[in-house]
């Protein structure tokens, strides 16, 4: 499926964007492939790509087509290269605008993305923290994938079982903690861990990301252990109920 809106070649909210100086993209679907049972990759092109300027952790907003018009969400770049860029999707059960875009998708398929966005990148520190869900793995494996040879860092992924484990270029140690049949939400599983956590000696800095309850939490009790609210990045990719959008944590 095409968007028609984008053979303008900017929709409406492309051109509303480019004059509030956000850059827009026309990206076409170059390949679709499963990651994991849970998680679909798209490698998408586009001309103008190589004057993407991109800091690992940040995302685009896509504009996906629904029934009698377009839907916005929010999805971190997982790899840029040039003219390709690569967005990884979680596949949830049911109907929903990625879902739906992501079964009909073919080789071809244009959409308009805007951005970058986002204040969750790499910060300069003596040692990292990287806490999310499985909506995070895309941003947190580009941040851990983008530090300096030698970096310390540690990462806490939230999972929903061993099949979402997924390869990652980095050395760091990575904690995969699976829910084994729980439903994702607001839960223990990532506090618990990253209370257990012992901090490194010198300057860190966090950076957590996830349901929006379990980041808060999370950020607090970071903070009341020690690290300065300027040495957390925190931000609620999604919540129940809500559709669409971030939360400021």
């Amino acid at each position: 499926m095409t968007v028609t809106e984008t053979a303008n070649p900017l929709s409406q909210f492309g051109r509303f964007l480019a004059r509030k100086g956000r850059p827009t993209w026309n990206l076409t679907v170059a390949e679709k492939s499963l990651v994991t049972p849970r998680m679909m990759r798209v490698v998408f092109a586009c001309d103008t790509l190589d004057r993407l300027e991109w800091k690992p952790g940040q995302d685009l907003v896509l504009e996906l087509p629904v029934q009698g018009g377009i839907a916005r969400r929010h999805y971190t770049i997982r790899r840029h290269d040039r003219t390709i860029l690569t967005v990884d999707f979680v596949l949830h059960p049911g109907a929903s605008a990625a879902g739906d875009w992501l079964r009909a998708a073919g080789t071809g398929d244009t959409i308009v993305a805007a951005g970058p966005r986002g204040h969750t990148y790499l910060r300069e520190a003596d040692w990292h923290l990287f806490v999310g869900d499985e909506t995070c793995i895309p941003g947190i494996a580009a941040m851990l994938e983008a530090l300096p040879r030698g970096d310390k860092a540690f990462a806490f992924l939230e999972i929903a079982d061993d099949a979402e484990r997924q390869p990652i270029a980095s050395d760091a140690p990575v904690v995969w903690l699976p829910r084994n049949g729980a439903a994702p939400g607001p839960s223990r599983v990532l506090y618990d861990a990253v209370e257990a956590f012992a901090f490194p000696p010198g300057f860190g800095h966090a950076y957590v990301i996830g349901e929006t309850s379990n980041v808060r939490a999370i950020r607090q009790r970071l903070i009341a252990r020690g690290l300065g609210k300027e040495q957390t990045c925190a931000e609620g990719y999604w919540r129940p109920g809500r559709i669409g959008g971030h939360d400021h944590a």
